[in-house]
């Protein structure tokens, strides 16, 4: 293929995708296959000789199009809101284009520096705390990571590494220790071996063993942080990869009538982790929980932090992206007082996968924790550039801020909060006729565009039955959680061609699913 040739089919391949969007309407939102169908649907050998674009093309609705979850389908009711414009979509096609691999400043500085230049403007429009900004003269910056997944688990390795540098960094033998009785003191002094103090096991010459200082296995053993109950199954898997002990909190229902971390239980944790020998080190707070979009209420919980020396990370990625209407930033309060803070753009922000901005309150001192300076990677500007790979798990990065660059520029913040306020309208209005007929209740109230509820009456398993029928039927999709042993239903408003009329669809269709399987 040469340039004349990406042209002609490349513009096939645009009216392909907006004959896509145009003819949503006129798919399900959930495909009828099983596992393993694409076997019946691709050849178990791979081709020898080129084939012509054409007979590709006429294959893209069997393999591509008709067997995809459609995501956003005006019925696709699942999971959280994942809206997109075509403006992501064809900054996307020009960063394939471009095919650069920004992992130092100098591999790309248009990557980098534009990166920089839209975080700056998302701050702007969010209204986060002016510290977080690339181009503030203090240490704070931010960085766009590929998932809220990546960004909790760098924010959890840097909280581990900021509490081992303390540790080791600290002039007293026993300021390497939680305070706790001195024979736990004198086991873990052993058990850290650090000292050499225990006679009893075979020395060894082990200068060809590298123990990182800011990663040093031996001190953060006993480390534990916390989190809500509620908080993102990444978090906890976070941890398992961070090899750090950790506690779920039990959520309570209260503020804003939804589930959230209560304080007091922080408090009394911590507490009694410090007398059973642990050290706390961090609290990973939620705002927008998967279940429910709860919020723990940032303001309220970083006095608690502060008081006992943990690391704070807010994972927003669910919520954050509301922030952009000035009447939701109250979700925020508080977080001009934490050490690190991510949302996904693209679930609420009208981005496409993947962009999760990422902000450090000090970008500068965290990025030493993780600076591993090949000389192959070396570059003249190191020192005043911004090397992005110092603040993330992959060493290369796609060019992800033209979809932020072309998006504002062309569609602009204000239609973005008109989706936003949107999706929270829908959600309000579906919450007020799902509960007529008195058929089913409300299990918290509507908020942020998620509507969650449940049969009235009814056990779980029968509210589970009705989940499974309803995805089954496949006119829309939706899917279900759970809280504290009640199993509820989720209805979150995502796609951008949703409706009050699809609201109103899809009332109709759970009304007409559930009168089916329980007659009277």
């Amino acid at each position: 293929m040469d340039a004349e040739q990406l042209r002609s089919e490349g513009c096939k391949v645009i009216d392909i995708v907006a004959d896509y969007w145009e003819s949503m309407r006129k798919r399900r939102p959930l495909p009828d296959v099983k596992p393993g169908f694409m076997n019946q649907l691709v050849s178990a050998a791979p081709p020898t000789a080129p084939e012509d674009w054409k007979t590709i093309y006429e294959d893209l609705e069997k393999v591509v199009f008709n067997p995809a979850t459609h995501w956003n389908h005006p019925h696709f009711f699942a999971y959280f809101p994942a809206g997109l414009t075509y403006h992501s979509i064809m900054a996307d096609i020009l960063s394939s284009g471009l095919s650069s691999v920004g992992f130092s400043w100098m591999a790309c500085p248009a990557i980098t520096e534009l990166e920089k230049a839209m975080l700056d403007w998302v701050v702007e429009l969010m209204g986060l705390p002016e510290h977080f900004k690339n181009s503030h003269p203090g240490p704070g910056c931010g960085i766009i990571q590929s998932s809220g997944s990546d960004s909790i688990l760098i924010a959890i390795l840097t909280a581990r590494a900021a509490k081992v540098e303390e540790i080791k960094s600290s002039p007293s033998i026993f300021q390497w220790l939680p305070n706790f009785s001195l024979g736990k003191s004198l086991y873990n002094i052993l058990n850290y071996n650090v000292f050499n103090s225990n006679t009893d096991r075979p020395s060894y010459d082990s200068t060809d063993v590298i123990t990182p200082f800011y990663h040093d296995p031996r001190v953060f053993q006993n480390f534990v942080m916390y989190f809500c109950d509620q908080g993102h199954s990444s978090i906890e898997k976070g941890a398992w990869l961070a090899g750090v002990r950790y506690r779920k909190l039990k959520a309570i229902k209260g503020y804003l009538g939804n589930y959230g971390l209560d304080p007091d239980a922080l408090r009394k944790a911590v507490q009694e982790d410090r007398d059973r020998g642990y050290i706390p080190f961090m609290l990973i707070v939620t705002v927008g929980t998967t279940s429910s979009c709860g919020i723990d209420e940032i303001e309220r919980l970083t006095p608690i932090c502060k008081a006992e020396g943990l690391y704070v990370h807010v994972d927003s990625a669910y919520a954050g992206s509301y922030a952009l209407c000035e009447e939701n930033r109250y979700l925020l309060n508080g977080v001009e007082n934490v050490d690190s803070y991510n949302t996904n753009l693209h679930k609420a922000g009208m981005i496409n996968f993947d962009c999760s901005p990422m902000w450090f309150k000090n970008g500068t001192y965290a990025s030493r924790y993780y600076n591993v300076d090949a000389i192959h990677l070396a570059h003249e500007y190191q020192s005043t550039g911004t090397d992005y790979r110092h603040l993330e798990i992959p060493l290369g990065r796609r060019f992800r801020s033209l979809k932020l660059w072309f998006t504002l520029r062309n569609w602009g913040a204000d239609k973005i909060k008109d989706y936003l306020r949107g999706t929270m309208d829908i959600a309000i209005f579906f919450s007020k006729i799902i509960v007529e007929d008195q058929k089913f209740q409300l299990f918290v109230p509507p908020i942020l565009g998620l509507c969650c509820f449940r049969l009235r009456n009814h056990s779980n398993s029968d509210n589970e039955r009705l989940c499974t029928a309803i995805n089954r039927d496949r006119r829309i999709h939706i899917v279900p959680s759970t809280i504290h042993s009640i199993f509820f239903l989720r209805f979150a408003v995502g796609s951008p061609m949703t409706t009050k009329e699809d609201a109103v669809h899809a009332k109709k269709i759970i009304f007409e699913i559930a009168n089916n399987l329980f007659k009277k």
